[in-house]
């Protein structure tokens, strides 16, 4: 679930509005909403950021349907819970200029040390201190502090940051939020088709919302990478909702922010010191261009204790991440390249070659492209059947049309071939290709040791999982 849409729309419309009269009312509103909780621990949160200028931020995605209705409920395509389990973690930092944004997710099922309690998946954290550290006979409200201070401690061991702010929101309170401000756009490299999720929707460019939108960011099953591939999704409609929010769609629409905001007020639970006009002042800024989002650096998916977890970069690599992360002075700033620019698939004219050794594989492949609007040419055998990585070769000066075809093979490798005749492009299928519109199942030991992705920014449109 993307937690982080609430805060982001609740910022946003502020910090759009910080001038006017209507910001101020605004901020006030939500400010007298919020609900408050003693989510900041008086030990085990320390580190890098105490400076009282930059900002640190936890957003948790609380998977909680206690006030859902049954009607709800089923719209959701889910059931009762009673709401212990954080599915979505995500680290914001907003260095003391306000110059850009950092948002980075932890999977939930990370395998870290959470203190008092030995190695566990990270939702495990809040669910351990909600259980175990408030007593026998704690409130709810309680019971919720005990679980964000202890997510709260876990988290800064593992970044080696100062957490100064901390954010919770419950599904339902997402459903609704992505009502209110209409849908946003998002880009589909394939089918997604889910029955688990409820996930129903085309490939392309396509506007979701309410249980669509829920959907799209909650669906693991399916996806080339599970987890890892969910929280792009989560990323990717924070950014689209981002774009929404700083759209005239919405920034002329008085009645639609006062709505956006009292309802985003009404779902969240934050620490007790957080201001979101301070906040909507410190970002007042940024655009969707300086909102990067990353996920915490880690070496995949693995098996610990008989259970599938996310095996995360040991805490050196870890905290070097982070550290450069909150660099305000000089760190790693430079912004991200932007993406080469793309043309409509029927101007590009695909040769398909198999090297994968697969019997058929390159006429299925160009079955796939057609699908998806491609010329193919030709297809036929590579020089090879022992490509075990798929790649994409084009004349200089056609790297838009490499780009068009590698957003329809996610993963693939791009590079620049005299040979190739100009106005074409070359696919060569390695045994990593899985279909059009699915990224490429790349060997492990291709992905160095604790590298992180390639950050992707609020303003990024291209085609995910």
């Amino acid at each position: 679930m993307a937690v982080a849409l609430r805060l982001v729309s609740t910022v946003v419309a502020a910090a759009v509005l910080a001038g006017s009269g209507w910001g101020w009312y605004l901020g006030r509103v939500a400010d007298a909403s919020l609900n408050r909780t003693d989510a900041l621990p008086a030990e085990g949160n320390e580190g890098i950021g105490d400076d009282g200028a930059s900002m640190n931020l936890l957003l948790v995605g609380n998977d909680s349907r206690a006030s859902a209705s049954e009607a709800e409920l089923a719209q959701l395509n889910t059931t009762t819970n009673e709401g212990i389990n954080t599915d979505t973690m995500i680290l914001v930092h907003v260095p003391s200029d306000g110059s850009q944004a950092s948002f980075v997710s932890f999977p939930r099922d990370s395998w870290v040390e959470i203190p008092g309690y030995g190695t566990d998946k990270l939702n495990a954290a809040y669910a351990y201190g909600h259980q175990f550290e408030a007593g026998d006979d704690a409130t709810d409200a309680q019971r919720q502090a005990a679980g964000a201070q202890l997510l709260i401690q876990t988290i800064s061991g593992l970044s080696g940051l100062k957490i100064d702010h901390y954010a919770e929101v419950d599904l339902l309170g997402f459903f609704k939020l992505s009502e209110v401000v209409g849908g946003v756009e998002v880009d589909l490299c394939a089918p997604a088709k889910d029955a688990d999720s409820g996930i129903d929707l085309p490939a392309g460019p396509q506007t979701i919302s309410g249980e669509q939108a829920l959907a799209f960011v909650r669906q693991r099953n399916g996806l080339p990478r599970g987890d890892l591939d969910r929280i792009v999704r989560q990323q990717t409609f924070i950014g689209a909702m981002i774009r929404k929010l700083l759209s005239d769609d919405v920034l002329l629409d008085l009645g639609k922010q006062r709505r956006l905001v009292e309802a985003a007020a009404e779902s969240l639970t934050v620490d007790e010191s957080l201001k979101l006009l301070d906040l909507a002042a410190q970002m007042q800024s940024v655009t969707a261009d300086d909102i990067q989002f990353q996920t915490v650096p880690n070496l995949g998916p693995d098996r610990e204790e008989g259970r599938s977890i996310v095996r995360l970069a040991d805490e050196d690599v870890l905290h070097d991440f982070f550290a450069d992360l909150s660099d305000d002075t000089g760190g790693d700033t430079a912004p991200a390249p932007e993406a080469p620019a793309t043309v409509d698939p029927g101007e590009v004219e695909v040769a398909v070659f198999n090297g994968s050794g697969v019997p058929g594989l390159a006429a299925e492949a160009a079955a796939g492209l057609e699908d998806q609007g491609f010329p193919v040419s030709s297809t036929g055998n590579a020089d090879s059947a022992d490509y075990t990585r798929t790649e994409i070769r084009h004349a200089p000066g056609d790297e838009a049309l490499a780009a068009t075809l590698a957003a329809a093979v996610p993963g693939a490798t791009t590079s620049q071939d005299d040979d190739v005749a100009t106005g074409t492009v070359q696919l060569v299928l390695g045994s990593d290709f899985t279909a059009v519109g699915q990224a490429v199942e790349a060997p492990a030991a291709d992905a160095p040791a604790g590298d992180a992705e390639a950050p992707r920014t609020a303003a990024d449109t291209s085609c995910i999982n």
